[in-house]
C-alpha cells in the first residue's frame, strides 16, 4: 500500500475549496453544521505501519509485525472520516439555512466546481434538514454525474451521512490511493443509538486495482465511543495478499477491538478469512480463521519439513488477542494488566463483518444502488 498523501492533501484542498468562493458578506454569525462529524481513535489502535510480515520460518514472528497492518488499515478508514469532518467545518462557517448555488474555481485543478445547498432531502427512506452537493463543472456530463460529495446532516441529535469521490474533487493528488473510482462513506450518529454517545461507520470502497501485495480493495468500520472507552470493528479486503505461498490468494483482514481514549492502550483481535468467506460467525471469523491456525496452515504447506515445535516457537507471539500501548504492540495472548480487562471483555462482543460482503461492497450516491456490507 502507498502512503497515504492524498488524504492529507484533500483535507488541504477542502480548505481552498470553501476559502477561494469565500465572500465577506456570506459569513454568518450562526453556525447550523455540526462541529463534529467522526470518531477519534487512540494511536495504540490507528497508525501507520513501518514494518512488513516475514514470508519464512526464521526466528520467531514478533506479534507487531502482524498488527501493524491493522493498525495502518484502520488509520485509514479514520483518515477518511477525517477528510469528513475537515468538510463540514469548512462549510460550516456559511449560512446554510436556505437554499442556494454557486460556483468556484479550484486552485488545485484549476476545474470549476459547482455547489448546490437544499433543505427537507430525502435519502435512504430519512428525511435531513440539509443537503450539500459538490459536482466538477465539466463532468456534469458523465455516468457519475462528475459528483464530487454529497452530504446529509441533521442537527438535533447531530448525525448525518457523508459521500466522496475524491476523483472529482481534485483531478491532480500527489497520490494514486483512491484513483478514478475509488468511493468514501461516513455514517455519524450523536443519537445514542447502541449505547454509544458517539458512532461511525466507514465505507471505503471501488479503489483502483493495484499488485501491491497488501493493497486494499474495500473497508468497511465501526467505531462507537460510550465514555473513555472506544470500540472498534470491521474488515478490510485485499485480494492481492497472501502468506508464505501463493498457492492461496485473497484475504479479509477482520478485527474486533478495544481502546481507552484517556490511557490509550488497547486490545485487538485479528483474523484471516479468505476474502470471499460467506460467514456472521465470530467464531468463524476470527477464531476458526486466527493468525495464528492460518498461519500454521499455511507455513505446514509451505514448508513441509518444519517440525510442529518449530511453528509453535515461530507463532508464539501471534495469539490473540493483541495488546498494545501509546508506543504500538506489546504483548500477545497474555494481558500485561489488569487495565486491560474492561477492554478485552467489550472486544469479546464486537463481531467483524461478514467477509464476502466486504469483498462487495460499493459505496455510490444519492440515486444510484450502493452494496454496504450490511451484517
Amino acid at each position: 500500500m502507498k502512503n497515504l498523501r492524498l488524504i492529507f492533501t484533500a483535507l488541504i484542498m477542502i480548505a481552498v475549496i470553501f476559502t477561494s468562493c469565500k465572500k465577506e458578506d456570506d459569513i454568518q454569525e450562526k453556525n447550523i453544521v455540526p462541529s463534529k462529524f467522526s470518531v477519534d481513535i487512540p494511536s495504540s489502535l490507528s497508525n501507520v505501519a513501518t514494518k512488513s510480515l516475514k514470508g519464512a520460518v526464521s526466528d520467531t514472528l514478533q506479534g507487531g509485525e502482524i498488527y501493524n497492518h491493522l493498525r495502518t488499515f484502520v488509520k485509514v478508514g479514520e483518515s477518511a472520516a477525517e477528510i469528513v469532518e475537515a468538510i463540514m467545518k469548512a462549510i460550516g462557517r456559511y449560512n446554510l439555512s436556505k437554499p442556494m448555488t454557486f460556483s468556484y474555481t479550484s486552485d488545485d485543478d484549476n476545474r470549476v466546481k459547482n455547489i448546490v445547498i437544499v433543505e427537507k432531502s430525502t435519502f435512504e427512506g430519512k428525511t435531513w434538514e440539509y443537503q450539500l452537493d459538490i459536482t466538477d463543472a465539466d463532468s456534469e456530463g458523465a455516468a457519475d454525474g462528475g459528483t464530487a460529495m454529497q452530504v446529509f446532516w441533521n442537527n438535533s441529535p447531530v448525525e448525518g451521512i457523508a459521500i466522496i469521490k475524491p476523483y472529482n474533487m481534485d483531478r491532480t493528488p500527489e497520490d494514486d490511493f483512491a484513483g478514478e473510482t475509488g468511493m468514501f462513506r461516513i455514517d455519524y450518529s450523536e443519537t445514542g443509538a447502541n449505547n454509544y454517545e458517539q458512532q461511525m461507520t466507514v465505507y471505503i470502497s471501488d479503489l483502483p486495482d493495484k499488485t501491491d501485495k497488501y493493497a486494499m480493495k474495500s473497508l468497511k468500520m465501526f467505531v462507537g465511543k460510550s465514555g473513555d472507552m472506544i470500540d472498534v470493528y470491521g474488515n478490510s479486503s485485499h485480494p492481492n495478499a497472501y502468506f508464505f505461498t501463493e498457492d492461496e490468494k485473497g484475504f479479509n483482514w477482520a478485527f474486533a477491538g478495544a481502546a481507552y481514549d484517556s490511557k490509550n492502550i488497547s486490545t485487538a483481535e485479528v483474523g484471516l478469512p479468505a476474502g470471499n468467506l460467506d460467514s456472521d460467525s465470530r467464531t468463524v471469523i476470527l477464531e476458526d480463521n486466527s493468525v495464528h491456525a492460518i498461519f500454521s496452515r499455511l507455513i505446514s504447506i509451505a514448508y513441509p519439513g518444519a517440525s510442529q515445535e518449530d511453528i509453535d516457537n515461530y507463532l508464539k507471539n501471534t495469539e490473540a488477542p493483541g495488546f498494545f500501548a501509546d508506543g504500538g504492540f506489546v504483548a500477545a495472548g497474555t494481558q500485561p494488566s489488569s487495565d486491560y480487562t474492561p477492554l478485552v471483555n467489550s472486544m469479546n462482543n464486537l463481531t467483524p463483518y461478514n467477509p464476502s460482503k466486504i469483498l462487495t461492497l460499493s459505496v455510490k450516491f444519492k440515486g444510484e444502488t450502493s452494496s454496504l456490507g450490511v451484517k
